[in-house]
């Protein structure tokens, strides 16, 4: 399916909480950037308005149709039309957007206009609306939840995972159906898997509705087999299968199309039981889930009886900033800029700007995602967690072991998680399920590990050139030369270069060592090096001795 990425249910109860925390999150982002978050109100009365939901919705995407279904009912807008393009995302911010949008006056009408798609958790949003209107070229389905295999291949999902990731969408186009007076089995089978839907029609009445086989059989007294459920075999012979109904129900055979007037043939069940019901501009129209086929907004305002045009109300400039801060090209900028940043202030300590570059970067790296709605604060734990134990490792414990690889281990994980939405009604680190899980997984893998090696090469570059760069030279202490350093070097005559000492404090890498009767600070060319062990002068950098422990049995 198009992605469809499913939160749990819960998650909307807790939606203005949830709001009130992504929106400061926002609003810091755009303050470190220098941008305004502020968004102008909809100017004089309007009739009507047009809100279009445009690429994958998220978090962000619904406080802004939050923020524009305020300014529309601020300007007295009766009519509310949503302009659906979109192949899905964030169920939970989708279960957000259908409870703004089902909690509006009931004197105000909601539309959904389908114009071109509204996949997945877009079929949601536009069967919340009082009534869908289809564009040309348009269509409307497939919100089913698919399991990937870590191989990338389709796998069946068991029956309890499966009903925990539906109910929630079940129900909400349950809900929907009930209140908008849509189809329910058409709703369902744009959900679940393995059932069947048949359309008949009563003979005499003329009279047409959605049923299941069992309705089916139970309505025709028969199996009856359509004509075209076969394209492959012969028509004279499914036509000697076919049995005559008991009764006076019996299969469409064909449908008008609204566009062309011609008859067009249905093929028989017109949702399988290995597919997802995903229907064209024509098919909803004449199976009653959209009203009628709008080509423009012209047309739309004709339909609904709209003396004057909509007017539009779209995205502001500050949500588009903050999306774009989500997309995998920028996250992986801020990660080469996290990385150079550290690693320049590593090297030369107390400059200040990379690290606080590098700082600015990670929060930015960090609340992006949160704030769009598909990092939890479980990443920021993991994340705070793993730098402690980094830290643990590095200043208290000796040599690097487990304390450091595993804060390195949940470090990565964190990073890569700020990437994964969670599923519906399982565990935060559960292993995914779905398709969306599995294909958020694999670009965070992606972005972090491309990062990763452009700034290996950007570190190497760095140390090769960073000195000879003009502006670096104001940042960058210069070498100095053979008089400074006598100048500087407290202990001119003890540890040269090749004398021998003991260490009498632990070098982290920093520490003390004893040459003859005198006690001298150190640096370790490696890692740690205990109390006792001796050491051997390398070098010579003004006060920086640099030693390297010798062996043991030296």
């Amino acid at each position: 399916m198009t992605r469809c990425t499913l939160r749990p249910n819960a998650a909307a109860r807790r939606a203005a909480a949830t709001c009130c925390g992504r929106a400061a999150v926002v609003a810091c982002l755009l303050m470190a950037c220098g941008i305004s978050a502020g968004a102008g109100e909809l100017r004089g009365n309007a009739i009507a308005v047009v809100i279009p939901i445009r690429g994958e919705i998220n978090d962000i995407l619904a406080d802004s149709i939050e923020r524009r279904l305020e300014e529309a009912r601020a300007a007295g807008a009766k009519t509310i039309i949503f302009e659906m393009d979109t192949p899905g995302g964030m169920v939970t911010s989708a279960l957000d957007i259908c409870r703004m949008i089902k909690s509006l006056p009931d004197d105000i009408h909601t539309v959904a206009w389908v114009n071109p798609n509204a996949y997945s958790a877009g079929a949601m949003i536009s069967v919340a609306c009082n009534q869908i209107l289809m564009s040309r070229s348009s269509a409307i389905g497939d919100c089913a939840p698919i399991l990937i295999s870590p191989g990338g291949g389709l796998q069946e999902i068991g029956e309890t995972n499966r009903a925990k990731i539906e109910s929630p969408v079940l129900q909400e186009f349950r809900d929907s159906a009930a209140i908008n007076g849509h189809d329910a089995l058409l709703c369902r089978a744009m959900v679940t898997v393995g059932e069947e839907v048949w359309w008949v029609e009563d003979a005499e009445s003329g009279q047409r509705k959605f049923v299941t086989t069992d309705e089916k059989d139970e309505l025709l007294g028969t199996s009856e087999k359509n004509l075209f459920d076969d394209p492959d075999e012969d028509r004279d012979a499914s036509e000697s299968k076919e049995e005559t109904p008991q009764t006076g129900w019996r299969l469409v055979k064909s449908y008008d199309d609204p566009i062309s007037g011609n008859a067009v043939p249905v093929r028989q069940p017109i949702d399988r039981k290995d597919g997802l019901l995903t229907l064209s501009q024509s098919e909803a129209v004449a199976f009653g889930l959209a009203r009628a086929i709008a080509t423009d907004v012209k047309a739309v305002a004709s339909h609904l009886q709209i003396d004057s045009l909509p007017v539009h109300i779209d995205i502001s400039g500050w949500e588009k900033f903050v999306m774009w801060l989500n997309s995998p090209l920028v996250r992986g900028i801020l990660f080469v800029i996290v990385l150079l940043g550290g690693y320049i202030e590593f090297q030369n300590p107390g400059l200040i700007i990379p690290g606080a570059t590098a700082a600015v970067a990670l929060c930015i790296f960090l609340g992006a995602p949160y704030a769009a709605g598909l990092a939890d604060i479980w990443t920021i734990v993991l994340l705070v967690i793993g730098l402690g134990l980094l830290a643990l490792e590095i200043f208290v414990l000796p040599g690097f072991g487990i304390a450091g690889i595993c804060g390195l281990l949940l470090i990565l994980v964190a990073f890569v998680g700020t990437f994964v939405p969670a599923e519906p009604n399982m565990p935060a680190f559960s292993w995914p399920e779905m398709e969306g899980t599995w294909t958020a997984l694999k670009k965070g893998v992606i972005v972090l590990t491309s990062s990763m090696v452009i700034a290996v090469m950007g570190i190497m570059l760095l140390a090769r050139y960073l000195h000879e760069l003009p502006g670096a030279r104001h940042l960058i202490l210069s070498t100095p030369d053979g008089a400074a350093l006598a100048l500087s070097d407290p202990y001119p005559d003890i540890a040269l270069p090749g004398d021998v000492g003991t260490v009498v404090a632990p070098l982290r890498p920093g520490g003390q060592a004893r040459f003859g009767t005198r006690v001298v600070e150190v640096r370790s060319q490696g890692g740690f090096v205990e109390t006792d062990r001796a050491v051997q002068v390398l070098s010579r950098e003004g006060p920086n001795i640099i030693v390297r422990p010798l062996p043991e049995d030296a």
